[in-house]
């Protein structure tokens, strides 16, 4: 089970109470960002992140709340977030062991569920600050336009990338095209980027669908999984409209080491693969 922290105070419990979930359905009020990071040993990048996400968001008028789901780290990740707290909206969930992404993905999104309120949009990040803050307000307008979930793809004109290393470059690019020829989305070209801006509504409906097996895969295909379970629900009576805007992945400013492991990711990514062709989503 995770543990709720808010500032330095260890919570037993996830906070329920939420001023915004409170409002009535009518109620005219601006939607919320909720921004999951799932950070494992990533002391180094966090604080220049949520640094850049607040001010990024505070410039654009938006109300927020950054919630970084500590996942079992060696490293000052969870005090640096907890310390965080105290000048901006950050809320530390933490994960007693290294559980991997997948349950860190899994318990970000539940979390910013469970806190929403209708018409809040949920942005998920790496958090080792290579994705671009200046990038959400985009992101949003996706949204707004119609969208119910928006990459940020490194596939779409106007997308850089720059010091990803060769290995993971071959394999985002055999991986946009597997997917495009054996389960292509309308819309989609960049199934792995985990940097992604969800609408509530369809979030929420794709969990209630799928319970715990919202994210069953492990390691980095996790991303891709949830892409697959989402493209053939229904949310008010039509499909799931996803969409990207074009990103710089700024590999170059990336603090600590990565995570993952290329071929087990390979591996991995193939077996998604072949299980959701030959046995549907």
């Amino acid at each position: 089970m995770p543990t709720y922290v808010s500032g330095a105070v260890t919570l037993d419990r996830p906070v329920t109470s939420d001023p915004e979930s409170d409002l009535a359905p009518n109620a005219v009020t601006q939607p919320t960002i909720r921004v999951a990071l799932p950070a494992y040993n990533e002391a180094e990048a966090l604080l220049p992140l949520l640094e850049s996400l607040h001010a990024t968001l505070v410039r654009a008028g938006l109300p927020h709340e950054i919630v970084v789901v500590d996942d079992g780290s060696k490293d000052d990740t969870a005090l640096i977030a907890s310390q965080a707290s105290f000048m901006m909206p950050v809320r530390l969930v933490q994960h007693e062991r290294n559980q991997g992404l997948a349950a860190a993905l899994r318990t970000g999104l539940t979390d910013a569920v469970d806190h929403a309120a209708p018409g809040d949009i949920v942005v998920t990040m790496d958090s080792d600050n290579t994705h671009p803050a200046g990038l959400i307000p985009r992101m949003l307008t996706m949204i707004a336009e119609g969208h119910d979930v928006v990459i940020a793809s490194r596939f779409q004109p106007g997308a850089r990338v720059i010091g990803v290393p060769l290995e993971r470059v071959l394999l985002s690019i055999a991986a946009r095209w597997v997917f495009k020829v054996l389960q292509p989305i309308p819309g989609v070209r960049d199934y792995t980027c985990g940097f992604r801006a969800y609408r509530v509504e369809a979030l929420a409906a794709t969990i209630e669908h799928y319970g715990p097996r919202f994210v069953s895969e492990q390691g980095f295909s996790c991303m891709v999984d949830v892409l697959l379970k989402m493209r053939r629900l229904q949310v008010n009576g039509g499909p799931i409209v996803m969409g990207e805007a074009p990103m710089i992945l700024r590999y170059d400013q990336k603090g600590g080491v990565s995570k993952m492991r290329v071929f087990r990711t390979i591996r991995q990514t193939l077996s998604l693969v072949a299980r959701r062709t030959v046995g549907g989503a």
